[in-house]
C-alpha cells in the first residue's frame, strides 16, 4: 500500500474542504480557494478535520494515483494556510531585476531587458542591496503555478557551472567545475 496515501491529511482550523458529485475537491481557506480534480477511481472522504484518500485495487495505476491525489490534496490544504515562498539569486556582474506590480524587468546580460508578465495569483517583489546579488522573491497559494514559474525564470539563463553566473534559486547548490588551466 502507498505510504504516502495511507497517511491522512489532518484540516486545520478556518479552512473547509468539500468534494463535489464529479470527484473534484475544493478547499477554502484564509488565504483563498483552490480546487483539485480527482480520478473517478480514487475516493476522497472528509470525516472529523481529516481527509481520507481511498484506493479500490492494488493495480500499479491505483497505487500511482492513490499517493499522488493524496500529495496533491495536501499542498492544496497548505497553500491556503499558509502559503508558499520561492526565492530566486541573480548571479553575475550587472544583472538586475525590477518590478512594478505583477510586471517583472529582468536585465539577465542580453542585448535587451527580459520582460515577464506573472501571473495574478502570485506576488513578486525584487530586492537589490548594495553588495549582494539582486534577490527575487514569489509568493502565492498555488504550489504548481508557483514552481512552474519559478522554473521558467531559471530557464531564462541558467546557471553555468565554471563561474556559477545565472539565474538559481536560493538554495540551490551549483556543481563547480575547473577551468582549462586546471588541466595543466
Amino acid at each position: 500500500m502507498s505510504r504516502v496515501g495511507k497517511k491522512p491529511v489532518t484540516v486545520p482550523s478556518g479552512v473547509t474542504i468539500t468534494v463535489g458529485a464529479d470527484n473534484v475537491v475544493k478547499v477554502k481557506g484564509p488565504k483563498g480557494e483552490l480546487s483539485q480534480a480527482v480520478d473517478r477511481d480514487i475516493k476522497v472522504e472528509v470525516k472529523d478535520g481529516v481527509i481520507n484518500v481511498g484506493r479500490p485495487t492494488d493495480q500499479i495505476r491505483h497505487k500511482a494515483l492513490h499517493g499522488l491525489y493524496r500529495a496533491l490534496i495536501a499542498n492544496l490544504v497548505k497553500g491556503v494556510t499558509d502559503g508558499y515562498k520561492r526565492e530566486l539569486e541573480l548571479v553575475g556582474v550587472g544583472y538586475k531585476a525590477a518590478n512594478q506590480g505583477n510586471m517583472l524587468d529582468l536585465s539577465l546580460g542580453y542585448s535587451h531587458n527580459i520582460l515577464i508578465a506573472i501571473p495574478s495569483e502570485l506576488k513578486v517583489t525584487t530586492v537589490t542591496e548594495k553588495g549582494q546579488n539582486p534577490k527575487i522573491f514569489l509568493e502565492g497559494i498555488d504550489k504548481q503555478l508557483l514552481g512552474q514559474v519559478a522554473a521558467k525564470l531559471r530557464s531564462l539563463r541558467k546557471p553555468e557551472p565554471y563561474k556559477g553566473k545565472g539565474v538559481k534559486y536560493s538554495d540551490e547548490v551549483i556543481r563547480r567545475k575547473a577551468g582549462k588551466a586546471a588541466g595543466k
